[in-house]
């Protein structure tokens, strides 16, 4: 009996360190936790817009309406590839085929959908690095056979900058209001315990929508008003309160 104890422990003691370190302590924080929920936003002029356009067409058969819509959407690319847009800067966003019905009862009299042929569309989303000519771009775009446009959409390229400003804006204000509460409550100081943080950047502020003007009179060029573009940070901070 006492040999094979002895071989037991002797089996134990031979065990890998890692094989018997299976507990793990957590300390917990026992100082007064607040959590604060911090958002700060920069604005810049936006170097970025970007614009929806296509091509609708019609014709009598699918095969018909899908050749005449592809042929006028070439015009359209090409025109835009000819204004200086880089062919990475065009992009495919939708392409459809319908069959097309006339549901009006003519004469009064009921009837059901007369079938009047087939519709094709092709849709484009086009990125302008230019803003100055983006009022000139849309006139080119419906020049050149676009039969739909929306947008522009306005934001900046590389927000990297403006998020960094936004961050550390955002964490002193965190930082302040940790204060605050830390001398209110008669602790201390505040020590900052975890941080997480989301962002966004160079996209117009919210809810506040860009588009284009269009003016019916003389202007030689379709106007555009770029205006601001916001990067903002959102921050969730924990700070403890130390006396």
């Amino acid at each position: 009996m006492k040999s094979a104890l002895a071989l037991m422990a002797l089996g134990v003691a031979a065990l890998p360190v890692a094989a018997l370190a299976q507990t793990s302590v957590t300390i917990a924080e026992t100082a007064p936790v607040v959590t604060l929920n911090v958002t700060e936003s920069v604005e810049a002029a936006p170097d970025v817009a970007t614009i929806g356009t296509g091509v609708q067409t019609r014709a009598l058969t699918a095969q018909a309406a899908m050749q005449d819509n592809a042929a006028k959407t070439d015009k359209l690319i090409a025109a835009l590839a000819k204004a200086g847009i880089a062919r990475k800067d065009i992009q495919t966003s939708g392409i459809t085929l319908s069959a097309q019905y006339d549901y009006s009862n003519q004469d009064g009299k009921p009837e059901g959908p007369r079938f009047i042929g087939y519709e094709a569309s092709n849709q484009l989303t086009v990125k302008l690095r230019d803003i100055k000519k983006v009022g000139a771009s849309l006139d080119a775009m419906v020049a050149a056979g676009a039969t739909s446009i929306s947008g522009p959409t306005f934001s900046i390229d590389d927000p990297s900058p403006l998020i960094v400003q936004a961050r550390g804006t955002a964490l002193r204000s965190a930082k302040a209001q940790a204060d605050y509460y830390a001398q209110a409550a008669g602790f201390r100081t505040a020590r900052l315990v975890s941080i997480s943080e989301s962002s966004s950047g160079g996209q117009p502020p919210m809810p506040m929508l860009q588009s284009a003007r269009f003016k019916a009179d003389a202007a030689p060029t379709t106007p555009v008003e770029p205006g601001q573009v916001s990067a903002s940070v959102t921050l969730t901070v924990q700070y403890a309160l130390d006396k």
